[in-house]
């Protein structure tokens, strides 16, 4: 039996998307080095946690960029 099932295709697209979206909001080595890390996690592809750091950079990144639609 696995111990970290492996993340389905929506969640792995959100941390795609993330992963795009954060070099514009950090835009320089700040951003670049999120959104590695956030490809790396994707591409891994194991569900660790639903509250781990990366799924609330996740939701940060993805929230973040839907205020600043909002506020366009």
């Amino acid at each position: 039996m696995n111990p970290h099932p492996s993340m389905d295709h929506n969640e792995r697209k959100r941390i795609r998307l993330a992963a795009f979206r954060v070099t514009r909001l950090y835009p320089g080595p700040v951003g670049e080095l999120v959104s590695r890390e956030l490809m790396s996690w994707e591409e891994f592809g194991y569900r660790l946690s639903s509250g781990s750091m990366i799924m609330r950079i996740v939701d940060e990144v993805l929230s973040a960029q839907e205020q600043q639609s909002e506020a366009a």
